[in-house]
């Protein structure tokens, strides 16, 4: 009776592992389909991240992580990723096998590390099956298996800077327009002067801080929202970065700003705390 229990558990681990195997292989076939079907982007999406509310989700440190770096821990919007997007809501992802290679960037190491930074530990897997780093990709295979939310994807060069030609054609020169364009366009300094700065205790009218970036930039915004507080927001631009309205199918940004799903009509911009790698929590300021 054993052997034959035995038996069993050994075929049933076997036929788990092919069931597993041709997952892994529709997946891949999935994503070559997916490649070779995309068409060309109809504009880009420059997302941005609250750190004060993204690294209230943490709850342990690495060196990796931007929200442990204290007190050199970011305290202004920082860049998710440079997305260009379809004029539907949807978007092209892992245009080519173009795998990220670091070396190519290693001049824009520092602005890379401040600017646009990992807010998260560990190292998901890219478009092709390996691993690296939030630079290259996040949660491709999470993503197609409908076990990651939209929230969570952050691949950068292999899922969307693939996808950015023929505007940008190699790594280098997307990792370099996106912090071109942050930096021009610099969404912390424009709400500080406008009296938006970071509170644990102040909400502010969500319809105030639209407008003093339409003033500024010159277009409407998206702002994404969790628990009442910022998470993100995406400036748009067209084709040769001239700003735009941020659409999402046929629909104005004017109506998803005010949608009750992303952002109530007073939102807040939680000051930044962060835990340090030994574990002590320390308050911090744009100031700091």
């Amino acid at each position: 009776m054993a052997c034959s229990s035995l038996s069993v558990s050994v075929q049933f681990k076997a036929i788990l592992l092919l069931v597993c195997l041709h997952l892994v292989v529709s997946v891949s076939a999935y994503a070559i389909e997916q490649t070779q079907t995309q068409r060309e982007f109809d504009y880009f999406a420059l997302a941005l991240q609250w750190p004060g509310t993204y690294c209230q989700r943490t709850r342990y440190c690495c060196s990796s992580n931007a929200c442990c770096r204290r007190p050199n821990a970011p305290t202004e919007f920082t860049i998710h990723g440079l997305w260009p997007d379809y004029n539907d809501g949807s978007w092209p992802a892992c245009c080519t096998r173009s795998n990220f290679d670091e070396k190519l960037i290693s001049t824009l190491h520092d602005d890379l590390e401040k600017y646009w930074p990992s807010l998260s530990c560990g190292s998901p897997s890219t478009c092709h099956g390996g691993k690296g780093s939030f630079w290259a990709h996040e949660l491709f295979i999470l993503m197609l298996l409908g076990m990651a939310e939209i929230g969570d994807i952050q691949w950068q060069w292999e899922k969307h800077g693939t996808c950015s030609f023929p505007v940008i054609r190699d790594e280098y020169n997307y990792f370099l327009t996106g912090l071109s364009v942050y930096f021009k366009h610099n969404v912390t300094q424009i709400l500080e002067n406008a009296g938006y700065i970071p509170s644990n205790t102040e909400k502010y009218p969500l319809g105030g801080i639209v407008s003093a970036i339409e003033n500024a930039f010159r277009a409407t915004p998206l702002l994404v929202c969790s628990k009442g507080s910022v998470e993100e927001l995406h400036l748009c631009f067209y084709k040769d970065f001239k700003p735009r309205d941020c659409v999402v199918g046929s629909r104005s940004l004017n109506d998803m700003v005010s949608s009750k799903r992303s952002c109530p009509l007073y939102v807040s911009l939680p000051a930044y705390v962060s835990l340090g790698l030994d574990g002590v929590k320390t308050t911090l300021s744009l100031d700091a």
